[in-house]
């Protein structure tokens, strides 16, 4: 591990020097990348440096308690080695979490798309919660938003919401967040107090750029088309809507959220990317592949990832086990979703390491 850590360390300062290179500096693209990939690294070179000195006065403990032949002595580095292990544990468990293979989507911005699902008006008002709650974690994060599409429901929140979130680690953050959300509580409509349940889903999808995946354009055909605004109101007299279809594959793909045809070209190829290197994943894979595209299910209430209680002011992660799987709802309908995101983060490198043990 110690070898891996220094060919970590040695990266990052090659990209330390990178940031302050006039030409990269110059070039706005290249300088995001750099950076991104330099914050990337911070916290393993952080985590390695002092598990690196952790060690080393471990190291320098034992050495006296072999060669020191003064009891006193002896008894400190004793109590030295004592109180240095648990540390030294935890810093090894820390780095191997830290040194378990990313997904290679994971810095890769984001379309983030909240549905309501079943429950009628009162999942519509969840829907809006759930974007209320994401804005304020969104925002925490620094990162940008934009608003792609937004289609209110007809009692307050939203049937559906598309937005595009851009940042540092956006789809490694938010991946374990597709899928159904529940929630339990009394409707503002409910005039007898009853806890009626409700739901909404949340897909998250990486956007994909052209040279994630070998396509040619050759094999695209590209139709444009006018797209009406939300409800039919706003008839756009431009052609922004866009369809890419891949021949070879016969996938479509198409975004009419932005009234910018550029903007739309950008969110229908990233779908037909998507679509493409899903059936690639089916082929190597198929199983997997499955699981990915099932991520959100129908909507109905059954098929939830997390259930959000106010009755019980409690959140319930059900992909958590033991008493990890519960969370204050009040801190996370404010948008406090680190400890929840974390947790799941946890349990994903937890299996993998697994899954390289029993290999």
């Amino acid at each position: 591990m110690l070898e891996k850590l220094q060919a970590i360390r040695e990266k990052f300062l090659y990209l330390e020097e990178q940031l302050s290179d006039p030409g990269i500096v110059a070039d706005m693209d290249k300088s995001k990348k750099v950076n991104k990939e330099y914050k990337k690294l911070q916290p393993i070179v952080n985590a390695a440096n002092r598990y690196e000195k952790v060690l080393n006065d471990m190291n320098s403990a034992k050495d006296v308690l072999n060669t020191e032949s003064d009891p006193e002595m002896r008894d400190m580095a004793k109590e030295e080695i004592a109180m240095l292990q648990p540390e030294l544990d935890t810093l090894e468990e820390a780095l191997k979490v830290l040194l378990t293979p990313r997904d290679p989507e994971d810095e890769k911005d984001v379309i983030f798309e909240i549905r309501s699902g079943t429950g009628g008006d009162e999942a519509a008002l969840f829907a809006g919660d759930l974007y209320r709650m994401y804005g304020k974690y969104f925002a925490e994060q620094g990162w940008e938003v934009e608003l792609l599409e937004e289609n209110p429901g007809t009692a307050g929140g939203y049937s559906k919401l598309v937005l595009e979130v851009s940042g540092d680690n956006v789809y490694g953050k938010l991946k374990f967040e597709s899928g159904a959300h529940r929630v339990q509580r009394v409707p503002e409509t409910e005039a007898k107090g009853r806890v009626h349940t409700s739901a909404a889903t949340v897909a998250v999808l990486p956007k994909m750029e052209p040279e994630d995946i070998d396509i040619r354009k050759e094999d695209i055909r590209t139709d444009v088309f006018r797209a009406s605004g939300a409800g039919g109101q706003h008839v756009n007299r431009t052609e922004s809507g866009v369809r890419f279809t891949h021949l070879p594959t016969g996938a479509v793909a198409e975004s009419t959220e932005s009234r910018s045809q550029h903007k739309n070209r950008e969110i229908a190829m990233g779908r037909l990317i998507q679509q493409i290197k899903e059936a690639q994943l089916a082929k190597e894979a198929n199983a997997l592949s499955s699981q990915r595209r099932s991520l959100v299910g129908s909507g109905d209430r059954s098929e939830k990832i997390r259930t959000y209680n106010w009755p019980q002011n409690r959140v319930t992660d059900h992909r958590l086990e033991g008493d990890n799987k519960n969370f204050n709802l009040d801190r996370v309908v404010e948008g406090e979703l680190g400890d929840l995101i974390e947790a799941l983060t946890i349990a994903d490198n937890a299996a993998k390491l697994q899954a390289d043990v029993e290999q």
